[in-house]
């Protein structure tokens, strides 16, 4: 029989666990035997055979588009062609698992895509229930390819179960008219018509097979038991939308419960920039009973989008700081300036932030105490609160961009990338000479703490880009007698720029001349705010790769030293780092509101060429 035929050399236990994962046939025991009426036309929806009470739901509704997606022949040359790919295929268990998906190719007279796609063309469906029970629902498209893999599976299973004289971890049991299979004595799996239905203890499909017995074919009967019934799960489907090709929903409340969690989101308040990064975002979560995720592809980019039910926090609440106070209120658009690597833009109210601090840190923490004193000191005693911070306006953006380096000056050793912050102020006439002056006491005060140790300060200039005279600080390489690898300091040129009435604070002189230009095209043609959106972040992710090629041989130096590990090992790790950034074009993440709801919605445009 089919059953017992081989592959036609040996297959080792490393490559039959491999292959169960990936097919989905690795979970766990048997059940007892009933009898029931064979199933007759269509198989109702997965989540009809799932527990209500299921903690974690994730649908997965068309295989094909995600598959044509990252698994196509585009995105094969390009995976194919990667660091990360090229260093698996090196390893002699990475061959032999290709072998064995030809041997499968094989037998099943099919391509891995082709047959992938007959296996789960109908959809898949995890669940994670209570009582550490986990369920895998698949639909294939190719009922005679199911049962034809089973067998081969099968006939594995049986032979590496008398390699090891445990035959007897390989058995059936009959429940009614369903026969339910174990490969290991642990997991339990049944195919009934083109469903396969896996579960990690016989417990668990026992209660499967159960709510089968039960559940209707069609909408409107008794769904009391199964995970339709749950109405924190018909909301979460309704707010993804019927066009996600997958969809997840997440019960919170027990999950918000764990110590870990708690702990987790009760970090921010013993933590100011925490606190100001997560402003909203942790309110919201702490609130919510459920997490509602849907996935659509656009093209080339996937489209992740995910809500709570959590208000971020009332109007009275100290983070609302954090949310726009009218509906077309929100955070700017990123500003883009040339080898950009991230951008990030925040609704944040500094000074209702600051305000509030004694109810959002009760315990006043030395770095606190520390930051309050050293401000005195920059802005001449004036009030930190309502002298300096009501002078700022809520939109705050932040970029990170690959820097250029100037031949004269010289290039480092190691190249980190230039940062600046970017704040608009609502006095600039009044305003500019303070914030002028407590960033030149910030400067004199590294100088001459550099001096008290014998090293080099900080010079101070004006140079003007465009129409705007700024203020630059650097560290003289006259001295330096190779220029091609200087000490790290020089890629620090701090500068403070105020084009029209915005404030730029940037670590090096290059990147606030890309600000002046580019807040000098913003000043012409005004942005929108993005409306309700309090939070956006962008990677450019080609550019990230950029400067972790630029920097391979330092970050693998580090791997060794910080890691212990051999260089083999840490220009692979470096390596597979390097091949994820260039795997994808561009990342954004939005976190605002849509509603009553908390959205946050990411975007991944994939690079496959």
């Amino acid at each position: 029989m089919f059953c017992n035929s081989k592959p036609a050399r040996g297959v080792t236990r490393e490559e039959f666990g491999i292959v169960l994962l990936l097919a989905a046939f690795m979970l766990q025991a048997t059940t007892q035997a009933q009898s029931l009426p064979a199933p007759q036309g269509p198989l109702p929806p997965a989540a009809r055979w799932i527990p209500a009470g299921a903690v974690i739901s994730l649908e997965l509704s068309q295989p094909k588009a995600l598959l044509g997606l990252v698994a196509g022949k585009e995105a094969t040359a390009a995976i194919t062609a990667s660091p990360i790919y090229r260093s698996q295929a090196a390893k002699p268990k990475f061959n032999e698992l290709l072998n064995l998906i030809k041997f499968l190719e094989t037998t099943l007279d099919t391509d891995w895509r082709t047959g992938l796609a007959k296996l789960t063309g109908g959809g898949l469906t995890l669940a994670v229930c209570p009582g550490d029970t986990v369920l895998l629902i698949i639909d294939a498209e190719d009922q005679a390819m199911l049962n034809r893999l089973h067998e081969v599976f099968l006939g594995i299973a049986r032979s590496e179960a008398e390699k090891k004289g445990q035959a007897d971890r390989v058995a059936s049991t009959q429940y009614k008219d369903v026969t339910a299979w174990t490969f290991d004595g642990k997991e339990a799996h049944a195919i009934i018509g083109s469903r396969l239905v896996i579960a990690n203890r016989p417990e668990g499909l026992r209660t499967v097979l159960e709510l089968r017995d039960k559940a209707p074919r069609a909408p409107g009967g008794d769904e009391s038991e199964t995970l339709t019934s749950n109405a924190a799960y018909r909301a979460a489907k309704q707010a993804v939308g019927p066009d996600a090709v997958a969809a997840a929903f997440v019960n919170l409340r027990p999950l918000l419960q764990l110590p870990n969690v708690v702990q987790l989101l009760e970090k921010q308040r013993g933590n100011p920039l925490a606190a100001l990064a997560f402003a909203g975002i942790v309110e919201a979560l702490r609130d919510s009973s459920r997490l509602a995720l849907g996935l659509n592809i656009e093209h080339t980019t996937l489209v992740l989008r995910a809500l709570v039910d959590g208000k971020a926090a009332g109007p009275t609440n100290p983070a609302a700081f954090a949310l726009p106070q009218k509906k077309d209120d929100g955070a700017l658009p990123n500003l883009s300036v040339p080898r950009r690597i991230a951008a990030l833009s925040v609704y944040r109210d500094l000074y209702q932030f600051y305000a509030a601090k004694d109810d959002l840190f009760p315990e006043r923490t030395s770095g606190l105490i520390f930051f309050e004193n050293m401000m005195g000191i920059f802005f001449s005693g004036r009030d930190l609160t309502n002298e300096v911070l009501a002078q700022t306006k809520p939109e705050i953006r932040l970029v990170v961009a690959e820097q250029e380096y100037d031949p004269a000056i010289g290039t480092p050793q190691v190249k980190l990338p230039a940062f600046a912050a970017v704040l608009r102020l609502r006095n600039p006439q009044q305003f500019d000479i303070v914030v002028e002056e407590a960033w030149q006491k910030a400067v004199g005060l590294i100088t001459f703490t550099r001096g008290q140790k014998a090293m080099p300060g900080l010079i101070i200039d004006r140079p003007i880009q465009g129409e705007t005279k700024f203020t630059v600080a650097y560290f003289s390489s006259a001295e330096a007698e190779d220029k091609t690898s200087l000490d790290q300091r020089f890629n620090f040129r701090p500068a403070i720029a105020m084009p029209g009435d915005y404030l730029v604070l940037s670590s090096t002189d290059g990147l606030a001349r890309d600000l002046i230009d580019a807040l000098g095209r913003e000043i012409e043609r005004p942005p929108r705010p993005l409306a309700e959106t309090h939070s956006l972040v962008e990677i450019d992710a080609e550019q990230l790769a950029s400067i972790l090629k630029a920097n391979r041989q330092t970050l693998v130096r580090g791997d060794m030293v910080n890691k212990g590990r051999t260089r083999e090992e840490s220009e692979a790790g470096i390596d597979m780092l390097i091949g994820l950034a260039e795997c994808v074009k561009h990342v954004k993440l939005s976190i605002g509101r849509q509603g009553e709801l908390t959205l946050a919605r990411l975007e991944a445009r994939l690079n496959l060429q």
